[in-house]
């Protein structure tokens, strides 16, 4: 028998691949089909089936793809309704791979079809349990993404239920593989731990310790992050059917002349710059939105970017693919090309760019004694409340689309966050949106503490 976890670290999302005697599961693909297909060609395995454990929400599934490739079964546990051909198993039923098998466990709550996979070896030992979204390790996935006609409280009492009877009652050696690690909006406080046993979750997850069930419900409905606008799109087009992935490479990327490039923005196309944040900031096509690959691209993309927005592209030179390939992972597939040779080509033609304006903690400090810059936070909740410079206003940037009209464009703005990262998202979005005046902390809060704590206090948030 042979598992391997594969993880994309840009989604935190894990897929697995599970064989024995020559015949393959996979469950959870991402969109691509190419990866697990060559796993299986290269260890001479046919994949019998393609494992859903429900209908995700965050990312655009390769099952469809992965089935027709390769003949594959897909398959989804009770409560699902898919729009195309799929086998809908039964709670308890067992499905052969070679000489192992998984048994389908419906745990309804974070959605209603949610299922989880245990997997027996060829003793009929339980060994270990596929959860997707249902168990993480030291969380659980949030009951408010597609909830249906239900509420989330409802959806959150179904979990604890199933926790209770289909979980907690695993033997305590069975290792647990979650669908997704820290950083993931499917959850609120997800482990960065890749795996865990069920023995270690029902003596430190707090759902497993659970025992209360209106305590549990309260717990897991209180305080949930917001939701990334893109969520909804992907459930549906997991659950109804999408373009092959081969077809959206073929149409999405496509190198565009510099005339094609500014008769498409001109036509209302977004310009999207994939580039490192320091290097955007050094000269970039005006107006464009700068979302770093380097970083967590498909939450900020998914939360900043309209989900049937038409985009154009500005990559560092060799990462036009990746930037394709990453925006059909989670849907947004209406990209017209990207700008053939990059700001190189567009420095060398002298067409016009703009700027944003970098300072060092020691720069910084010499700047607010001297102007009146207004510092905004673009950081959570969570880290602000550890600590925070002083006399900041604080806007996250997940919510910041729908708070800027409330900040005056006329202002200077110093922008922070942890690294730089963030920072820099929100000061390209700001420029976008006619603010004269933005700049962005180089190192963000982190080189503060280490070379200006002067400057930071112990975090008290202000909105």
């Amino acid at each position: 028998m042979f598992i391997q976890q594969i993880y994309t670290n840009c989604l935190a999302h894990a897929a697995y691949y599970i064989e024995s005697g020559n015949e393959a599961a996979v469950i959870d693909p991402l969109r691509d089909p190419e990866p697990y297909a060559t796993m299986a060609r290269e260890r001479g395995a046919t994949i019998k089936y393609v494992l859903e454990t429900h209908f995700h929400a965050d990312f655009v599934s390769g099952h469809i793809d992965l089935a027709e490739q390769t003949g594959a079964t897909i398959v989804f546990g009770p409560g699902a309704t898919p729009g195309y051909k799929a086998y809908i198993a039964a709670d308890g039923e067992r499905l052969k791979v070679g000489h192992v098998h998984l048994e389908v466990l419906h745990t309804p709550g974070h959605t209603i079809e949610s299922t989880c996979y245990l997997l027996c070896n060829d003793a009929d030992q339980k060994t270990a349990v596929f959860t997707g979204d249902t168990l993480f390790i030291g969380d659980v996935g949030r009951p408010d993404l597609l909830s249906g006609n239900l509420q989330k409280e409802e959806l959150a009492g179904m979990l604890f239920d199933s926790l209770q009877a289909k979980i907690k009652t695993l033997p305590d050696q069975v290792i647990v593989y979650p669908g997704h690690g820290a950083g993931s909006a499917c959850g609120k406080n997800i482990s960065s731990e890749s795996s865990s046993t069920i023995g270690e979750q029902k003596a430190t997850n707090y759902a497993l310790i659970a025992e209360d069930k209106e305590a549990f419900v309260q717990a897991l409905t209180d305080d949930l992050p917001v939701i990334p606008p893109y969520f909804f799109k992907d459930a549906v087009i997991n659950k109804t059917g999408y373009q092959s992935f081969d077809e959206v490479m073929k149409t999405n990327l496509r190198p565009l002349s510099i005339p094609e490039f500014r008769a498409m923005k001109n036509d209302g196309a977004l310009v999207l710059d994939t580039r490192d944040p320091m290097e955007f900031a050094a000269g970039f096509v005006k107006g464009a939105l700068n979302i770093g690959l380097n970083g967590d691209f498909a939450v900020w993309v998914g939360t900043l970017v309209e989900t049937d927005a038409r985009m154009i592209l500005v990559t560092a030179p060799g990462k036009e693919r990746e930037a394709v390939e990453r925006l059909a992972r989670i849907g947004y597939e209406r990209v017209d090309g990207y700008l053939e040779g990059g700001m190189t080509k567009w420095f060398g033609e002298k067409s016009p760019y703009d700027i944003v304006m970098t300072f060092d903690s020691d720069e910084c400090e010499t700047l607010l004694q001297t102007e009146e810059y207004n510092l905004l936070d673009v950081r959570n909740r969570s880290e602000v409340a550890k600590h925070r410079m002083t006399g900041s206003i604080h806007i996250p940037l997940n919510i910041l689309k729908s708070k800027y009209g409330g900040m005056e464009k006329d202002r200077k703005w110093l922008i922070y966050c942890a690294g730089g990262y963030r920072s820099m998202i929100a000061a390209s979005f700001l420029r976008s949106k006619g603010f004269h005046f933005v700049a962005s902390i180089e190192g963000g809060i982190k080189d503060m503490l280490l070379r200006s704590p002067q400057l930071v206090e112990t975090g008290q948030e202000q909105e």
